[in-house]
Parts: structure tokens; C-alpha cells; sequence
């Protein structure tokens, strides 16, 4: 079979182009569901190796519409050559491609003895990878497919139970159902030789059934107020705070005098402040002027205040080193809490394989010494007279998009979650967007609600059904407040994690082990 041609071309072209668009800003979530289909036909027939590298460049070219604001990232802020930056996107999308490719690969080993395995094999194939892509090298979960489908809350509810990897497993079979389809429409018309796909089109059919009707049924329960145990006042600011001037001295007080403003309005009646990560351009335990000035604030409010601020600390041989922490500071003074970032960025906190890469210390502006944090994951809000005392975790900006993170802190007891973010590396990009869709599954997978401050936005409250309760524009100055609903139940997910994709990693095993079966049976 000719291996190249350009309706092939086209088809793979448009798996790639179609990829980025499904995601926030421009939500056309609804292309998910055929996003892979050209990609299985182009690649249908192939051997192994060429479907893996026409993957590969279908993969390549949809992360590179995806994460393109890493270019925004690395040149605007952190000083990096344009060429450079570019190529490092570049760099990083095609590795993000490799999954795409080795899912490809994959699909046509199992296509090669039998259609009939793909209506398992294939998801399983997907969630796999995935799973891998959250843990490798540090791990870098971003449009994860089941992202794509944040707004349809009615399908997304089964996260309490699979995470978002159930989503993504639901529509990869959808799209392995539509190319089964048309492959057999097309052997119809040619000489009816291939059977209808009924596995794979049941079980899709089913899967989706029952999602919705679970979606729904979890929806009504909270719609109706069976779930209501309270509530919580919220006063997020966002400042935002130019990243050019972020951390340069001429503008600490115009920084304080902001946030100062800023509370005053968003904590009119309110149980909680938050303020965004690294909030104070400064040492909090180490600037006593500006130190007095947000205990005033948090003294004349009247509210404890959540707020960013980093840590410094020393080693025994007295070299310091960072902290990304999270301080919360109630209105007698007293410093009730602190969580300290525990997944870092690399190359943004801290440089992997420094002994390799050194020459990064020079190029890439900004990097800091921090460490990961060690400790609780949560923070108690101490009671007052008109609320109990109250536990909640705070992902600090990055570990959000780790499922495995935030779902610790709702096992350890969490009765809201927090997430604190300065976006403002990501300029003007979908980055933003994309960043704040990830948190509505994190909601919806520990059925905890989320206050979310970010620098430049996009701030705002999420419900534990994932619904958008409040959402603030990028790059303005606001003060938004809201009431968000406490911890109710927990979940499947919350307390067993990501049992669902492992389960896919046991199924994909045994497709293998029977694939490897059949092959060798036939070879016989």
C-alpha cells in the first residue's frame, strides 16, 4: 500500500488542526468525538512503523496549536531568544506527539489481526498513554482529551468515579465506533465482507447512556439541595500585576496599595480572603514593614486572608533555597497555616538534570532554588461564631492539572478547595483558559467546591457539579465575591484515585497478551 498521498496527508493534517480547538478558549468540545476519525483512516492499513510516525506528526501538530504560549512564556518573561523559544515549543509539542504516535502504532498492531479487539484495546491504548503523560519526567497532563468536554456537565459527572481519564476512554471509543462504522459502510459497498462493528457501537452506546443518566441523576441531586451542609463566603482579588514588574522594588508599594484597595471590596462580609500565588512581590516572614501592612489589612477586614508569598529557608551548610508557599494569616496576626508547593515546573522552579542542562541557568531567566514542600496537605480555617472550623486544601498554580495531588488533599479531609495562579506568564494566550478548565474536573472529581485567585485571571468560583458559579476577565483589576457550597460526601475517586486508568492498563495488558496470542497461533 502507498504509504504517502495527499489525501492521507489531508486527513492526518486535519486530526491536528481539529485538536487545539477543542479545548478553552475557543470550546468546540464537540469535535472530540471525530477528532481521531481522519487520523484512523489515513492510518488504516499501515504497518506499525508508518502509522507510528504519521501519528506522530498528527500528535506534533495539534500540541503545537495547543501549548503554542509556551513561545509567550519563555521570550516575553524569561528572556529567551524568539528562534529559541520557538524551536523549545516546537521540541516540546513533538514529544507531546509521541503519545499520539505510539497510540497509532498501537491501533494498527491490533487492527492487523482483528477489528473486533479495538472496541477495547483502543481506549485502554489512550488512557494508558495518558496516565504515562501525567507521571513521565516529572509529568505534563495539559489537554488531556476528557478536558475537552468541561462544559458538558451532564457527561463529565462520572469524573467522581474515573477521574478525567473516563472521560477521554468514552470518546476515543466513540471515534473508534464512527471509523468502524465507515470502514464498514465502505466493505459493504465494496463486497460486504467486514461484519458490522456490533461491539464496538454497543459498548460506546451503553458507556455514553449510562454516563448521562449518571450525569443527570448527580445534577438533580445537587439542583434540588440534597447535598447542601453549608456554605462559605469567598472575597477573591486579582491584582494584576505586570510580570515585567512583578518583582522589581520600585513597585512593591504600589503592588501593597492595590491589594489593599482591592480587599476592601472583596471582603464585605466574607469568611475567607485569598489573594493569588507569589501576591506579595516580597519576603512576607522577612519584610517587616510590608509584613505590618497586610496584617493590617487582614486586621481592619476583619477576614483571614489566603495569600502567595515565597519562603526562605537554608540548608545545613547555610546555601538557601525557595519555597512556592501559601500562608494563611488571621485577622489577631497569628500565621495559621502555610502549604508549601509540592510539584514544581520544571525549568520554570527548578532546572531537571542540572548537571546537563547548566547552561539553562543563564539562558532562561528566573529560575529559582525552590524546593517541593513536605507536611499536610491542607490548611484548617479556625471556627468562629457563625461557622465551624473548616479544612481546605490550596493547589498552587501548576498542580492543579495533577489529579493525583489535588485528590490527596480531599482525602485528607478537605471542605473546599483552593487554587491560587499567576498566569501572567502566559500573556494573552488560550493558556489562561485552558488552565481554569482543568480545575472544573478537579471539582467535580472530589464533589469539593473552588475558589480560584489568579494574577491576572481567570478567577472565579467553581460548584462541586463543575459548574462556572463566577468568572472575572483577563488582565483587569477585580474583586469578586461568592458563596461556595462545603463538603457534602466524598467520592470513589477521591479515596481509591486513578483506579479506573490503571484498570485500562490491566485491559490493554491483556489485549496485548491476547493479540500476541492470535499472531502467533496464525504464524503456526
Amino acid at each position: 500500500m502507498k504509504t504517502f498521498s495527499t489525501p492521507r496527508l489531508l486527513a492526518v493534517f486535519l486530526t491536528g488542526i481539529l485538536y487545539p480547538l477543542c479545548f478553552p478558549n475557543l470550546d468546540l468540545g464537540w469535535l472530540a468525538w471525530i477528532l481521531l476519525v481522519p487520523l484512523h483512516v489515513a492510518t488504516d492499513g499501515l504497518s506499525p512503523k508508518h502509522s507510528f510516525w504519521w501519528g506522530w506528526f498528527a500528535g506534533t501538530l495539534g500540541f503545537a496549536g495547543t501549548v503554542n504560549w509556551v513561545i509567550t512564556a519563555m521570550h516575553s518573561y524569561g528572556q529567551v531568544p524568539l528562534v529559541v523559544s520557538i524551536l523549545l515549543m516546537i521540541l516540546l509539542a513533538s514529544y507531546l506527539g509521541l503519545y499520539v504516535g505510539l497510540y497509532t502504532l498501537g491501533v494498527s498492531w491490533f487492527q492487523h489481526s482483528s477489528h473486533l479487539v479495538m472496541w477495547l484495546a483502543a481506549p485502554s491504548l489512550w488512557v494508558a498513554l495518558e496516565l504515562l503523560r501525567t507521571s513521565l519526567f516529572s509529568g505534563f497532563p495539559w489537554a488531556l482529551l476528557g478536558y475537552s468536554q468541561y462544559q458538558w456537565l451532564s457527561v463529565i459527572q462520572i469524573a467522581d468515579i474515573t477521574g478525567v481519564y473516563g472521560l477521554s476512554f468514552i470518546i476515543v471509543s466513540a471515534n473508534v465506533a464512527i471509523f468502524q462504522f465507515i470502514c464498514w459502510g465502505k466493505g459493504k459497498l465494496d463486497n460486504g465482507s467486514m461484519p458490522f462493528p456490533w461491539p464496538t457501537v454497543a459498548s460506546t452506546i451503553g458507556m455514553l447512556g449510562l454516563t448521562l443518566v449518571y450525569g443527570m441523576w448527580q445534577l438533580d441531586r445537587y439542583t434540588e439541595g440534597r447535598t447542601t451542609a453549608g456554605s462559605l463566603r469567598v472575597g477573591v482579588v486579582q491584582g494584576n500585576i505586570d510580570q515585567a514588574k512583578k518583582w522589581d522594588e520600585t513597585y512593591r508599594q504600589e503592588t501593597v496599595n492595590r491589594y489593599n484597595t482591592l480587599s476592601r471590596q472583596a471582603a464585605k462580609e466574607t469568611d475567607l480572603l485569598i489573594w493569588p500565588e507569589s501576591a506579595t512581590p516580597f519576603f512576607f516572614e522577612r519584610e517587616p514593614n510590608y509584613q505590618q501592612q497586610v496584617a493590617l489589612i487582614v486586621q481592619e477586614t476583619n477576614t483571614p486572608l489566603l495569600f502567595g508569598s515565597p519562603t526562605l529557608r537554608r540548608h545545613q551548610d547555610g546555601s538557601p533555597y525557595l519555597m512556592n508557599s501559601a500562608y494563611l494569616l488571621l485577622p489577631e496576626g497569628e500565621i495559621a497555616g502555610r502549604y508549601d508547593k509540592r510539584h514544581l515546573v520544571p525549568f520554570g522552579e527548578y532546572i531537571p538534570l542540572r548537571t546537563i542542562l547548566f547552561f539553562l541557568d543563564k539562558l532562561v531567566v528566573g529560575i529559582g532554588d525552590f524546593r517541593s514542600g513536605v507536611g499536610p496537605m491542607t490548611i484548617t480555617l479556625p471556627q468562629n461564631d457563625e461557622r465551624p472550623t473548616l479544612n481546605f486544601g490550596v493547589a498552587i498554580c501548576f498542580e492543579v492539572i495533577f489529579p493525583d495531588l489535588v485528590r490527596r488533599m480531599a482525602k485528607e479531609g478537605a471542605d473546599f478547595l483552593v487554587t491560587i495562579t499567576n498566569d501572567a506568564w502566559f500573556g494573552d494566550s488560550v493558556a489562561p483558559y485552558q488552565h481554569f478548565g482543568m480545575v472544573v474536573f478537579r471539582a467535580v472529581e472530589n464533589r469539593l467546591a473552588f475558589a480560584r485567585s489568579a494574577n491576572t485571571g481567570i478567577s472565579g468560583f467553581i460548584a462541586p457539579t463543575g459548574h462556572i458559579l463566577a468568572t472575572t476577565p483577563i488582565f483587569t483589576q477585580e474583586a469578586l465575591t461568592g458563596t461556595i457550597p462545603l463538603r457534602t460526601t466524598t467520592t470513589f475517586y477521591s479515596q481509591n484515585g486513578d483506579m479506573f486508568a490503571w484498570s485500562c492498563v490491566i485491559l490493554l495488558t491483556i489485549c496485548v497478551w491476547h493479540q500476541h496470542r492470535r499472531t502467533r497461533q496464525a504464524n503456526i
